[in-house]
């Protein structure tokens, strides 16, 4: 067990914890502490990160191997602070003139972040798959953070439901595969794939079963149709936040899983990759241009 591998989780996740206490026993004159803590926390994780990435050798496997260490960790990891810490500049005088709950935004914010972080360094699908989750969760509560809004409450509810739709459909797909293979381990999997051709059917079939969740999260036709109406009924600091890093840390997975856990089958996922990005940029620009509402013709 490398703890120092996992530093910058361990060192947010300190953050996090002293933010949401900061944010608890101080008074309100001082409640503008929590975004201080909180950009300090993006910002030295950064650093942290940057540290490992210049002194980075070669990949390492710590935690009976379900964290990976490697570049494309690191990179994601740096790409997703950065893109954070400009999300909370531009929240910070937001949430502020609509009285929105900025300790609780700050606090999920980062633990939205952490997800992210798993999720990157995930070697197995069980990391993954609680990485996806730690980043999820909070995104849920986010968009609901204006109460007084029934827009928000119902773009909240619809992203649930489609979250958790998803969700259960990566497990299936997960099921299926390791029910196959008997294992989870992404290196593992990679090899017992190239001799698992009598049952090959089955892998596909729930390679399409995790295709759908991960095209679900990354919003992607034809599971497009929660982030319209999510983007518009979310805060804009939140729509801001949702449409940023969360897409670097779920292009990580694909990355992950479909790269490197499934290169036997490239040639089925590929064709399905290609497909879906042709309708989704054909279909998303031929919608755009009958909307009224900016956050919605964007999304």
């Amino acid at each position: 067990m490398n703890f120092n591998l996992a530093s910058p989780e361990i060192f947010l996740l300190t953050m996090t914890c002293i933010t949401l206490l900061a944010d608890v026993f101080f008074k309100e004159r001082f409640r503008s502490l929590s975004y201080v803590l909180t950009q300090f926390s993006l910002i030295a994780t950064f650093l942290i990160v940057l540290f490992q990435y210049k002194n980075f050798n070669q990949s390492m496997i710590t935690f009976d191997g379900h964290y990976i260490f490697d570049s494309l960790a690191l990179l994601v990891k740096m790409f997703v602070l950065v893109m954070s810490v400009f999300a909370f500049i531009y929240a910070r005088d937001y949430i502020r003139d609509r009285s929105i709950l900025r300790g609780e935004y700050y606090v999920l914010g980062l633990f939205s972040i952490l997800g992210m972080f798993i999720m990157a360094s995930g070697n197995s699908f069980l990391t993954i798959y609680l990485g996806l989750e730690l980043l999820s969760l909070p995104l849920y509560a986010m968009v609901a953070l204006n109460k007084d809004s029934t827009v928000g409450s119902e773009a909240a509810i619809k992203y649930f439901v489609t979250g958790a739709l998803a969700s259960g459909m990566l497990l299936y797909g997960i099921s299926m595969v390791y029910g196959v293979t008997g294992t989870i381990f992404i290196p593992e999997l990679t090899q017992k794939l190239h001799v698992v051709l009598p049952q090959q059917s089955i892998i596909l079939l729930g390679l399409i079963f995790i295709l759908c969740g991960l095209l679900f999260k990354l919003g992607a036709v034809p599971f497009h149709m929660w982030v319209p109406d999510v983007y518009t009924g979310a805060p804009t600091s939140v729509t801001l936040f949702i449409a940023s890093a969360p897409k670097i840390a779920a292009l990580a997975i694909v990355f992950r899983i479909l790269v490197q856990a499934f290169p036997s089958v490239q040639v089925q996922w590929e064709q399905v990759l290609v497909v879906i990005s042709l309708l989704s940029m054909f279909f998303g620009n031929l919608l755009a241009i009958a909307q009224n509402n900016l956050k919605r013709m964007l999304a």
